[in-house]
């Protein structure tokens, strides 16, 4: 595997905003194996980019400003398309606040090099001992936007969906339209979804969060709402995406079927219920199967559906089919020049 790394190009990026009491331990602690550093001072009021570039004497530190707030987001993606047109294969996403230790970065790109993976990111909540360190609020926001996240993005298996510490093969990165990936904090998950549409494998790495004395730029309150607004409109772009443009099956009905069934029944048990209350008119046992069996079996529909959903979690990493259509068009282009 060591060998394996040591042809491999890897990059990290560390997007930077009021990050400068952490920042020189982070960048101190990155290991030897990283091929280059991109900083993205997201026009940080603090000057980030300055006083990184003051403090360190590591070559590989590459400082790229932003004239514009654009969010963690839009720095890490500054960053991954920095590390594309650079020509590096992996580039690994880490913050500068010190919460995620830069010694795990072999633990995120060995998946990816042995082409297991297209795409890892950490997982908080493999160890029980490691939830007991986070803060409570942290603990109970995580674990509903886990639940919100794998109907979105069609990753089930997958936890921690909003854990910033992320690697990917860059050749998938390039398969994906930047453009419309999420700036804000919502762009973990919308990562998620972008990389379930193009097929591509995501495997979990167990880590431990640090939490110190670094203050976090996020705010609970502000997040609630754009954060489910935003999965119910990630998941429902994945089905149009997976279940009607791309293929047509058998779960496609269950989930198109299902819903309506559900809400027959709820609409007719609720009038006839109105009925009797008000007017007296008690429900015939007709009308009360009438009512419950569209329920139980629209219920029956929407589960086959998503069990069929768990089951389609992308298996082979996207990164092997873009390596054999480029051997393909290598061997076609020589058969081509020999004739």
């Amino acid at each position: 595997m060591m060998e394996a790394i040591s042809k491999t190009s890897i990059a990290v990026v560390i997007p930077c905003y009021q990050v400068k009491s952490h920042i020189q331990q982070v960048l101190e602690a990155i290991p030897d194996l990283v091929n280059e550093i991109f900083c993205v001072d997201d026009a940080c009021p603090d000057k980030s980019g300055d006083f990184i570039e003051s403090i360190s004497r590591d070559k590989r530190v590459t400082v790229i400003r932003h004239q514009k707030n654009r969010g963690v987001g839009g720095a890490m993606l500054t960053g991954f398309g920095a590390a594309l047109g650079a020509g590096h294969d992996i580039a690994v996403k880490i913050d500068g606040d010190g919460q995620m230790d830069p010694q795990l970065i072999p633990l995120f790109i060995n998946p990816i090099i042995s082409g297991q993976a297209d795409y890892t990111k950490g997982n908080r909540f493999w160890d029980s001992r490691s939830i007991l360190e986070m803060p409570k609020v942290r603990v109970f926001g995580n674990a509903i936007l886990g639940f919100l996240n794998k109907f979105s993005s069609g990753y089930w298996r997958i936890m921690d969906p909003t854990n910033g510490y992320v690697a990917i093969h860059l050749s998938v990165f390039a398969l994906l339209d930047s453009s419309k990936i999420a700036n804000n904090y919502f762009f973990e998950s919308d990562m998620l979804f972008r990389l379930n549409v193009a097929r591509a494998v995501v495997q979990d790495i167990p880590m431990e969060a640090k939490y110190g004395t670094e203050v976090s730029n996020l705010k609970i309150h502000k997040i609630v709402f754009p954060f489910l607004a935003g999965h119910l409109r990630n998941a429902s772009k994945r089905f149009v995406y997976s279940y009607l443009l791309r293929d047509f099956s058998l779960a496609s009905i269950e989930f198109l079927l299902g819903p309506l069934l559900v809400c027959f029944g709820v609409l007719f048990g609720a009038w006839h219920w109105y009925l009797s209350s008000f007017s007296g008119l008690q429900a015939t046992p007709g009308q009360v199967m009438l009512a419950a069996l569209p329920m139980i079996g629209g219920l029956q529909l929407i589960l086959s559906a998503l069990n069929f959903d768990m089951t389609n979690e992308p298996r082979i990493p996207l990164q092997q089919t873009i390596r054999r259509s480029a051997a393909l068009k290598d061997n076609s282009s020589v058969d081509g020049g020999g004739k």
